[in-house]
């Protein structure tokens, strides 16, 4: 039953009591060895310290990357979405948007998924090559919008 449990005999020891007077075994010193900064009262040190040296935070450049101010970020269509979702015809982001194909408002960018069977021909804000050679090997074709 659970509430026999009871460690291994010999596993368990009792702890000892160290820097409690010479007769119990760990006086003196108490285990610290003989002078140094580690045998003081309040040894412990700073999060980093490396004795002296600077240490690695401050070894560091101070300023940070940068952003483009200008970076465009798109939402990204993948063609398999488009085959799965979507019958072939004609789609531009407004139409993509009342498909709940795209669900923001940032410029479209379609992406090569898996094979594409269905001829769409597609007015997105931007395209990868092989997005557009697979809408155009199926019979579809890609016109870019520039970025309002």
């Amino acid at each position: 039953m659970l509430h026999e449990l009871k460690p291994a005999p010999g596993s368990t020891h009792r702890r000892k009591r160290v820097a409690r007077g010479n007769s119990a075994g760990g006086g003196t010193t108490g285990g610290r060895g003989t002078k140094g900064q580690q045998s003081r009262v309040g040894k412990g040190r700073k999060f980093g310290f490396e004795g002296g040296q600077t240490p690695l935070l401050r070894r560091q450049p101070k300023m940070g990357g940068f952003k483009r101010l200008r970076k465009i970020q798109y939402e990204i269509i993948n063609l398999d979405v488009l085959e799965a979702k979507l019958p072939a015809g004609e789609y531009d982001v407004a139409k993509l948007k009342e498909v709940r194909v795209v669900r923001s408002n940032r410029p479209v960018k379609l992406l090569q998924g898996d094979a594409l069977t269905k001829a769409f021909t597609l007015a997105v804000h931007a395209a990868s090559k092989g997005a557009k050679a697979a809408v155009e090997k199926a019979g579809g074709k890609v016109q870019i919008v520039k970025v309002a």
